[in-house]
């Protein structure tokens, strides 16, 4: 019961985070442009984790590990990229719902398969939560085109979540800051690549500091999932991770005074049940 309860609480501090991130993504990407604050954020990503891999005296981590984390950060960081471009053109309320989603159902799918389902009232849990992060994320309509680029976007960016959290998951090491920075530094890698592909200019850090900013708590974020799945399966640290939607939503309601819909309310509460059925 206490490793369980550990492993709920780092999950459900991940959501924290990665719902800060969002947040400060979001902020970022309207006065940048997404490849930009995907840039940034990454490298600001990487300084934090290698300075603490540094502080902790972790050396680099043994090569199977590293084929699993260099996957993971790549991956992330191309479901950043199509969350990004999603948040700047304003198709918000179809991209995060999908990202959220789908990001938490492949490490559920995957699991089931491989580990096989978990208690009936743990599986209802899980598929409340997926509700809520639906509901939670949605906000207002838009028009069937935008739609459904949003909607694709939002796939697109969950399947990069879903495999950065499958991918970590198979990580064995008992290092906690070096194989994050392996996998931040492959998700760097990434964002270069795709800055050349899109002939941008490589921005200075001081250029947009909330973008540095996003990388700090997506830090803070991977760290804490990292810890989670050391003590829950991944499917339950994943779906608690994803529900980072309704702290972006609120934090985007309290601080910028954004209306919040009342589905979104719902799916608050959604979220909430969900958690104590998880959690039992």
């Amino acid at each position: 019961m206490f490793a369980q309860t550990t492993g709920v609480i780092f999950a459900l501090a991940s959501a924290i985070a990665w719902g800060g991130a969002d947040f400060c993504g979001g902020l970022a990407s309207r006065r940048s442009s997404h490849l930009e604050v995907l840039a940034l954020s990454r490298i600001s990503l990487v300084t934090v984790l290698t300075v603490l891999a540094v502080l902790a005296g972790e050396t680099f981590p043994p090569i199977g590990d590293v084929i699993w984390a260099a996957p993971a950060g790549a991956c992330g960081a191309l479901g950043l990229a199509a969350l990004y471009k999603g948040l700047a053109t304003e198709r918000s309320s179809f991209v995060i719902p999908a990202a959220g989603v789908v990001g938490a159902a492949m490490p559920v799918l995957l699991s089931a398969i491989v580990e096989g389902l978990l208690p009936i009232l743990q599986q209802a849990g899980l598929l409340i939560a997926l509700a809520g992060i639906w509901l939670v994320s949605e906000g207002h309509r838009t028009k069937i085109s935008v739609a459904s680029r949003g909607l694709i976007l939002g796939t697109l960016a969950g399947l990069g979540f879903g495999a950065f959290f499958v991918f970590l998951g198979q990580v064995e090491t008992e290092m906690t800051f070096a194989p994050l920075a392996v996998a931040t530094s492959a998700g760097l890698v990434v964002a270069g690549v795709i800055l050349l592909i899109a002939r941008a200019p490589l921005p200075a850090p001081t250029r947009n500091p909330v973008a540095l900013l996003t990388g700090v708590l997506d830090a803070a974020g991977a760290v804490l999932y990292f810890l989670a799945i050391r003590w829950i399966r991944v499917d339950v640290a994943a779906v608690l991770g994803s529900l980072y939607p309704a702290i972006a939503v609120l934090l985007f309601w309290y601080v910028m005074k954004e209306r919040v819909a009342k589905a979104q309310w719902v799916g608050i509460a959604i979220c909430v049940a969900a958690i104590a059925l998880i959690v039992v």
